[in-house]
């Protein structure tokens, strides 16, 4: 049986592989505009901030990510046309460069919907 600090160690290991191929490559997606990119997203709650802040921002703050930036409705809106459950599925089991559960392993479905929500600037459908 492993002892707790191997286990925390490969935990450790796991979660920043997950967040290196969150980020990683091979996106062939294209720049987000400048002037919706500078846009901040609409405000959200507390709950919704923090785990933006711990899971999304690595991602959808960094451009050169290739994931739709928080705040840019421009790069949103195709997503957001493909619906509610499309977002979510992909969220959920990965799309791309994205990782399974976007490295929020506790999310819950509605989590997802007010992340996707608060990033985009839309209500999902």
């Amino acid at each position: 049986m492993a002892s707790i600090q191997t286990r925390l160690s490969l935990t450790l290991t796991l979660t920043a592989t997950m967040l290196l191929a969150a980020c990683g490559g091979g996106s062939s997606a294209p720049a987000q505009s400048t002037a919706a990119a500078a846009t901040p997203p609409p405000a959200a709650a507390p709950a919704v901030m923090k785990i933006y802040e711990q899971t999304c921002h690595n991602c959808h703050s960094m451009p050169a990510s290739g994931a739709p930036q928080a705040g840019d409705k421009n790069a949103w809106a195709p997503r957001v046309a493909q619906g509610r459950d499309t977002l979510i599925d992909h969220s959920i089991n990965g799309y791309k460069s994205m990782p399974p559960m976007g490295t929020c392993t506790a999310c819950t479905e509605d989590d997802f919907v007010a992340l996707i929500e608060y990033m985009s600037g839309a209500k999902l459908k």
